[in-house]
């Protein structure tokens, strides 16, 4: 298994744990602006349902289908009654799909162009380790990303960060007291860092 993998799981996981945190009268409440895409109006219920639709693209994504071909199976909402089970389920399945998957240089067919596989996982694992820390942020529970994942994303987001900053991934960097934690330092970086 690739270190793509291994990162990618390591995200997975961390957002798992702040999902299973979440508070039964938390799911309903309005997010900022800065966790949603372009600002659209969202409930905490809403993004983790985004999150359990973009694991359900995984094995899909990586098996080479396109988004014609995957089409609107996995529209609208995945969590049903109960919703830390659901996004538990998907986040398995993408998480399996991603374990036992092989060729990382396989192009494969993203809405955004094609990609290898390996840049792909790159893409996502940080989507997911960054919201990991802005759910938690947000519910009010511990931001400690988990073990290895900083270091991960560090390595795997330093070599393109301004080019990934110029498309939008990425805010502007904010800055931090000299010595800070290499959490700290990363999430400054990438304009993640919340007060």
């Amino acid at each position: 298994m690739g270190k793509e993998q291994d990162v990618f799981i390591l995200a997975q996981e961390s957002l798992l744990n702040v999902v299973n945190q979440i508070a039964e009268d938390q799911w309903g409440l309005d997010v900022p602006a800065y966790m949603t895409y372009g600002g659209k109006k969202a409930t905490l219920r809403d993004l983790v349902n985004y999150h359990a639709y973009d694991d359900a693209w995984v094995p899909d994504v990586l098996a080479g289908k396109t988004a014609e071909e995957v089409g609107s199976k996995y529209d609208g909402d995945l969590l049903g009654a109960d919703p830390k089970d659901s996004y538990a389920n998907y986040n398995s399945t993408a998480t399996e799909a991603v374990r036992t998957f092989a060729d990382l240089d396989k192009i494969v067919h993203l809405s955004y162009g094609d990609f290898p596989a390996g840049e792909y996982l790159k893409h996502i694992t940080s989507f997911r380790g960054f919201r990991a820390y802005t759910i938690a942020h947000f519910i009010g529970v511990d931001t400690t990303l988990f073990a290895g994942l900083v270091d991960g994303l560090w390595d795997e987001i330093m070599p393109n960060i301004e080019e990934w900053r110029s498309m939008g991934v990425f805010g502007p960097a904010v800055d931090v007291p000299k010595g800070a934690d290499k959490q700290t330092q990363l999430l400054a970086l990438t304009g993640f860092l919340q007060k």
